[in-house]
């Protein structure tokens, strides 16, 4: 089992109330509930960082390409009218 510790959060009054009428319609715990939302959390923004990253590496990488904006606009807009 991975180890735990406590930390203390300040939740708004209307997010905690959430939280207790979640936590009593799953039949999980409050504890349970938050741990779940933030390692969601965590998952999604170290994956959009990681993403961020290559593209600024791809980007810096010799040979890479740009397009201008009117350029992709129309790309869009044709991919739009199909």
């Amino acid at each position: 089992m991975p180890q735990t510790n406590n930390m203390t959060i300040k939740l708004p009054d209307e997010t905690r109330n959430r939280l207790n009428l979640l936590a009593k319609a799953t039949k999980h715990s409050r504890v349970y509930l938050a741990t779940r939302a933030i390692e969601d959390y965590l998952d999604v923004q170290e994956w959009q960082v990681q993403a961020i990253r290559e593209a600024i590496q791809e980007a810096d990488s010799p040979g890479a390409r740009f397009r201008d904006h009117d350029e992709v606009l129309n790309h869009i807009e044709k991919m739009v009218e199909k």
